[in-house]
Parts: C-alpha cells; sequence; structure tokens
C-alpha cells in the first residue's frame, strides 16, 4: 500500500487536533451536554459549585452547527464547566426572562459562592 500523500496526512492531523466542529466525525463518547427541564434542576446544578454554560436555541438547520460545537466543548471542559442546551419554544418562560430577542445566544452562569472564591 503507498504512503500517505502529504495533503492526507495534513487533513488527518487537522481533524485530530482542531478545537472547532469541521464536519468530521469524532469519537467524544456520551453527549455531556445536559438538555433544560425545569429551572430548579438549573438553580440545582449551579449550587454543584461549576460555572454553566447555556445555549438558548430554537432547533432548525442553523443550530445543528452549534450542537455539535456544545458536544465538543463540553467532552472538553468535563467536569469543570457543564453545559447545557435549553430549547426555547419548550421553556419560553425561562428563555424570555434573559430578554434577547436574538436566537441562538450562549450565556455563563455560576453560582455566588463562585463570585466570592474567585473575585469576579
Amino acid at each position: 500500500m503507498a504512503d500517505p500523500s502529504f495533503f492526507d496526512r495534513m487533513i488527518t492531523h487537522f481533524r485530530a487536533t482542531c478545537k472547532y466542529y469541521t464536519g468530521y466525525p469524532k469519537d467524544l463518547g456520551p453527549s455531556r451536554v445536559i438538555h433544560f427541564t425545569s429551572e430548579r434542576e438549573f438553580v440545582q446544578l449551579l449550587h454543584e459549585g461549576y460555572p454553566v454554560v447555556a445555549a438558548f436555541t430554537i432547533r432548525g438547520n442553523y443550530t445543528k452547527h452549534l450542537d455539535k460545537i456544545l458536544e465538543e466543548a463540553s467532552a472538553e471542559f468535563y467536569p469543570h464547566v457543564k453545559f447545557m442546551r435549553v430549547e426555547c419554544p419548550k421553556y419560553p418562560g425561562f428563555c424570555i426572562t434573559r430578554q434577547r430577542k436574538e436566537y441562538p445566544f450562549i450565556e455563563i452562569f455560576h453560582s455566588p459562592e463562585q463570585e466570592y472564591l474567585f473575585g469576579s
């Protein structure tokens, strides 16, 4: 069998080390993105002591790319940062309180204890 070309080696290396979703499937294991189900669960997650990155989305073709990026980021930063997906049509009350009109958007939350400890 012939040696792989420089281009093939470069693409293989790029796919293996790229920080962002390139369209090439990666083995990330089970999903670590948490699906929002209630504000109570969200508050409990905050009180675990980790920052929470919440992606407020409307399911559609444009958010598929964002979903892949969330999957990769959650695999990379687990367990130090939790990632959550909020589907706004299912939970409009929680999304409306954010007072944003453009979707998707991302917010980072942390508990008051974290702010005290890290001086943010």
